[in-house]
């Protein structure tokens, strides 16, 4: 867990206002712009000697003016944070980061000491932990105050409690063998569209010099060629399978069985779709089936409509049955037939959206990441299936011919590092998360994968009426319970209490914030807010935390990363002045955006590839 403020601030109120407390004057939710203590008064100038008669008079220059006397000290120049005492800010900067992309990699932990089951408070599910208090085998619960008893063994091990404010343990239970799976033993399924569009042709370059015109079909045809070549040289053992949609669906699997046709009425049934998949075995490799699946790829021909939805439940459904497995979804176009068709009126719009969520939602119950594809200058409503990835885990792009390949490779990459993940944060009694549905001081976040690099943000606030509560206390605790699978189906439970120190918004340094933190949550936020259609209070955050960074430029140099993080402020500003109050307005471009700022993370984790600027952003809205 890492912090945005180094002390939870108790009086921010949602509003950016500031609650009132028995401990010292209304305070304004306000941060002191200084970075460190007051300097000391200045000492008494002393007096100059006097001149001796005896020596002549300096001559005085004509270009000199008359100056105060040599016994006075010079002006001080006037401190910033004295012409600007306090300034008020409307960011909540009680912020929690997790890294849960490091915390679910059990490869870095191999130090920790491991147990078998945690100890769990009987009304709000808290684990005990070394910075728990233990009197006479009695627990009384940090986080609820709630009273429970513990055996003898384990009041020992908290009484001897160890140095600092922070605990880290893992808690593996006993498996059997058949728990276990090959850590090789997932699937890549690529979903391509092979409808009539795709004949639609794009001036390329070729490696020999002259230009040549390629379909998007033959794109994808050339781009799936280099990724089974690269996935058999990467991950031989790696399973590959091949779905196609136009005006029906067919089912390809590894290349190696006669293809499953679904069509007509059936791309209308949800579950009919889901068994035929299902039931459709793909038992091979890619070092087996590399020959068959190429000779696929080679043999599509594009023609019809566009059976998006159908494709995709297919495509998830032959995947389910590998946890980590992954679809690849390439599209140049919008569903217009089946379930998910998105170009008739508005309540099947609405529909669509549901069909689309519903099928992101079973996918992470399955561990499986969706990923979606298209092409630049095409309209496939990414605002909408794009949901499917930003739910999964999985990533949107908009890729040109000349980057399929890329993009393809490293889509496919097997980076799944856990499923089936729950993040549970826990504060104590009289602290809530903002933004989320619980308001209460426990939230249960359903994550379903991790891959490498993922980042989550939270903000927590104090309740007006539990503020002098909060500082009677002096420090509060926090406690992450996260509860995962790995790659080889291990369950791990790994939980990290940790204590902060309380303070008011008054005695905060503003030098001392965590940017990153605080500029990875802006934009995870805001993002969020904008594809709820909640635009205007996605712009009340974006000026505020766009303020904040104001304010600390001008105390201290701007760092690199923090310039980022300004443009990312200005590009998010940018998408939400020229939209409306729904997210059906974006166009795919300023959607592919929006999901990406869902998935931000710090600099200093490696960073998207794909670099925001402005200028785009001014195209894509």
């Amino acid at each position: 867990m890492e912090f945005a403020c180094s002390h939870v601030v108790c009086n921010w109120g949602p509003d950016g206002s500031a609650g009132n407390s028995e401990f010292g004057p209304d305070y304004e939710n306000s941060t002191i712009l200084q970075t460190g203590p007051l300097p000391p008064p200045l000492p008494p100038r002393r007096l100059r000697k006097p001149r001796p008669t005896s020596l002549p008079n300096m001559p005085l220059l004509s270009s000199q003016l008359p100056v105060t006397p040599l016994s006075l000290p010079p002006p001080v120049p006037p401190r910033l944070d004295l012409l600007e005492e306090e300034n008020r800010f409307k960011v909540n900067i009680n912020v929690i980061s997790l890294g849960l992309g490091k915390l679910a990699d059990m490869s870095q932990d191999a130090g920790l000491e491991t147990f078998q089951n945690p100890v769990i408070c009987g009304k709000c599910s808290a684990a005990l932990s070394c910075l728990s208090s233990v009197w006479k085998k009695l627990w009384v619960c940090e986080f609820c105050g709630y009273e429970n008893g513990v055996d003898e063994s384990l009041a020992q091990v908290c009484i001897g409690q160890r140095a600092g404010v922070r605990t880290d343990d893992l808690y593996l239970p006993r498996m059997s063998e058949d728990d276990y799976q090959n850590l090789e033993d997932t699937m890549v399924v690529f979903c391509v569209d092979i409808s009539g569009s795709m004949t639609v042709t794009t001036e390329v370059t070729s490696d020999s010099g002259p230009t040549l015109h390629i379909s998007r079909l033959e794109g994808i045809q050339d781009a799936l060629q280099k990724t089974l070549t690269f996935t058999l040289q990467q991950t031989p053992h790696r399973r590959v399978a091949l779905v196609t949609f136009n005006d029906e669906v067919v089912i390809y699997g590894d290349g190696s069985r006669t293809p499953l046709t679904i069509k007509d009425w059936a791309l209308v049934d949800y579950e009919h779709i889901w068994k035929q998949a299902l039931g459709y075995s793909v038992p091979h490799c890619i070092a087996e089936t590399y020959q068959h699946l190429t000779q696929r790829v080679k043999e599509l021909m594009e023609n019809g409509a566009t059976a998006l939805g159908p494709a995709a439940l297919a495509a998830v459904a032959l995947a389910s049955k590998y946890p980590g497995s992954k679809v690849i979804l390439c599209t140049d176009g919008r569903a217009n037939i089946g379930l998910g068709d998105m170009e008739q009126a508005q309540s099947s719009y609405a529909e669509a959206l549901y069909f689309y969520r519903e099928l992101a939602l079973q996918a992470v119950e399955k561990g499986v990441i969706i990923s979606v594809m298209s092409f630049k200058g095409t309209d496939c409503c990414l605002a909408g299936i794009g949901r499917m990835a930003d739910v999964t885990g999985g990533r949107v792009n908009i890729v040109s011919i000349g980057t399929m390949a890329t993009e393809i490779q490293s889509i496919s990459e097997d980076n799944v590092l856990a499923t089936s993940v729950t993040a549970t944060l826990l504060a104590p009694h009289g602290v809530y998360f903002p933004y989320e549905e619980e308001n209460n001081h426990k939230l249960v976040r359903e994550i379903g994968n991790v891959t490498k690099g993922l980042e989550v943000t939270f903000q927590f606030a104090v309740k007006p009426d539990c503020m002098d509560y909060c500082l009677q206390r002096n420090t509060l605790p926090f406690q992450l319970q996260l509860s995962f699978k790995t790659r080889d189906q291990q369950k791990v439970t790994r939980i990290i209490t940790e204590q902060r120190p309380v303070a008011t918004s008054s005695q905060i340094l503003l030098g001392r914030l965590n940017t990153a933190v605080l500029a990875v949550h802006c934009a995870q936020l805001c993002a969020g807010l904008t594809m709820e259609g909640r635009v205007t209070e996605a712009q009340r955050q974006l000026a505020a935390q766009q303020d904040l960074l104001h304010h600390i430029s001008r105390l201290r140099p701007i760092q690199k990363e923090e310039s980022i993080y300004g443009n990312w402020m200005e590009t998010m500003t940018t998408i939400c002045g020229n939209m409306k109050a729904d997210s059906q307005s974006l166009s795919d471009e300023a959607a592919e955006v929006v999901y990406q700022m869902k998935k931000a993370r710090s600099i200093t984790a490696p960073v998207q590839k794909k670099t925001l600027g402005r200028k785009k952003v001014m195209e894509a809205v």
